[in-house]
């Protein structure tokens, strides 16, 4: 289980904007990154619109956002379009990321259980070590809470 202090795992994923993204390559930027179970879904499209609309202020704080789901590209590109999303969405369709951030496990959901993305966020500092957690994240208002957060490292 990761925690406040610790080294990010490394990853490399393919990104919508067409590039591969991996954390050794951002070292030097603040970074959030937020784990989401499902494209164009009632709570990840909030979540995504949330950070939508404040990602010129998360940019300006210095940080910049990455969505991650299992979803492959072509979904995120729908997702993008439909809702003019500002920002990356990485692809982890074998879940690597996922198993990497505890990102993956046991849910439920009207009363039942399945495997599966779990809404988690991450604050990793210019170093690469996670500055900020967030479990269980409730979509509405994460943003705020995000850029708060970003704003006080």
């Amino acid at each position: 289980m990761l925690k406040v202090g610790d080294k990010a795992p490394d990853f490399n994923l393919n990104s919508s904007d067409g590039s591969n993204i991996s954390l050794d390559q951002l070292k030097g930027k603040k970074i959030v990154i937020y784990f989401y179970p499902k494209d164009d879904t009632p709570g990840c499209t909030i979540e995504a619109c949330e950070f939508r609309d404040a990602n010129n202020e998360i940019s300006n704080a210095g940080a910049v956002v990455f969505g991650v789901s299992k979803d492959n590209l072509t979904s995120h590109h729908k997702f993008i379009s439909k809702f003019g999303l500002n920002f990356s969405l990485l692809s982890d369709e074998d879940g690597q990321m996922c198993n990497l951030y505890g990102a993956w496990g046991e849910k439920t959901s009207f009363g039942k259980t399945t495997f599966g993305i779990l809404r988690i966020t991450f604050l990793i500092d210019e170093f690469g070590v996670i500055a900020k957690i967030w479990n269980n994240v409730k979509p509405e208002g994460h943003s705020k809470e995000v850029l708060d957060a970003i704003e006080s490292l």
